[in-house]
């Protein structure tokens, strides 16, 4: 198959860019949000829906103004003309969807986790890679105002260098049947944390402590964490069996503090301009050990937020960067890291908590020691 590529600056006869053809593979939980936003993007046609479930695929095709509907993979990609594809199956599928649409020349976004094991998303960024074909992981959190706000805070120097970061993300089940906690929540966090740190997450160490009060089998309660260079910390909170839901993220500066509140629409963001004060601070470790800390007050400011779907943002991403053949900013390279991370969960949950290496960043060991 050839796959139909667009220059960025090619317009057709009305002055405006041919709009990308894409399917989205996978009628569940998630397809339904990628159809919807594919519908309404000036940038691309949806052309079908792939679902082993034919009869829910047609209420969802019904639901986009009867688009295609097709039952298998290889159908879909033998009968439509594709620029991509949109991945909304369960993890252990995508290796094998993604794999199958990049060898068809498909530029392909696929939701999170970007697969089962860090083996199969290697394979995967690196298919991708070879065939110079876009591979997005949909990371709808990042496109978020609230995160957008707190990566440019982050990257101006407002907050400073980052001290440590608390992030909770709580709430009643549900109880997956395939996955852990850690799985099915902590990789918001990580992707999140993945696009606003100072080149990414590249932690080269994790601890992981995880308990099943419910005997269910898999964890549903969770603690991690890992390190940051001068000695930061980062500690996610991770809970299935929270009566109360909180998705709050604090990221504490040598400058100010940024409080995130997702599930407050009035004040999502909060940043503090009082905290431990460093800039009397000694700069040798022994000074530093002898004197006083100090403490700075000043005010509290809330940044204003344009309101906007961040998955019309995410399919408008994935449009721009293969037009411009660029790298989207939730690439398959970040999707790795985040699923590299995970990975060392496991492991160090089957060990107790005990710190465990985060594959692909063994060589930043040594530094940081």
């Amino acid at each position: 198959m050839s796959i139909r590529t667009i220059p960025s600056g090619q317009l057709n006869g009305n002055g405006h860019r041919p709009r990308l053809r894409i399917a989205v593979v996978g009628a569940g939980y998630w397809g339904p949000n990628l159809a919807r936003n594919l519908k309404a993007s000036p940038d691309w046609d949806l052309v079908a829906i792939c679902d082993l479930d034919v009869e829910r695929g047609r209420k969802l095709a019904d639901s986009v103004g009867g688009v295609a509907v097709v039952e298998s993979l290889d159908e879909l990609l033998d009968t439509c003309n594709l620029d991509a594809v949109a991945v909304a199956t369960p993890a252990h599928t995508h290796h094998g969807v993604v794999m199958t649409a990049l060898r068809a020349g498909k530029h392909v976004l696929v939701e999170k986790p970007l697969a089962d094991s860090r083996a199969k998303g290697l394979e995967m960024v690196d298919e991708a890679k070879a065939r110079g074909l876009v591979l997005m992981a949909d990371h709808t959190y990042c496109f978020t105002p609230a995160v957008l706000k707190i990566q440019e805070l982050v990257a101006s120097g407002a907050l400073g260098d980052i001290l440590y970061v608390d992030s909770v993300r709580i709430n009643l089940g549900l109880v997956q049947p395939d996955v852990n906690v850690f799985w099915d929540l902590a990789p918001h966090d990580l992707s999140i944390l993945d696009f606003v740190l100072p080149g990414g997450l590249h932690p080269t160490e994790i601890s992981a402590h995880g308990a099943d009060p419910l005997g269910t089998g898999r964890d549903c309660v969770g603690h991690l964490t890992f390190g940051l260079p001068n000695d930061a910390m980062v500690h996610i909170h991770v809970n299935w069996l929270s009566p109360t839901k909180i998705r709050q993220m604090i990221i504490g500066g040598s400058k100010r503090t940024l409080v995130w509140d997702d599930l407050n629409p009035q004040q999502r963001l909060s940043v503090y301009d009082r905290g431990v004060s460093l800039e009397q601070q000694p700069r040798s470790a022994a000074d530093k050990k002898a004197s006083a800390i100090s403490y700075r007050l000043g005010d509290t400011w809330s940044p204003a937020l344009q309101e906007r779907e961040p998955l019309g943002q995410v399919v408008a991403e994935l449009a721009t960067s293969i037009r411009n053949h660029t790298m989207p900013r939730t690439s398959g390279e970040s999707g790795l890291r985040v699923l590299s991370v995970l990975e060392a969960v496991t492991q160090s949950l089957g060990t107790d908590g005990r710190s465990t290496i985060v594959a692909g960043n063994e060589t930043n060991l040594q530094v940081v020691r």
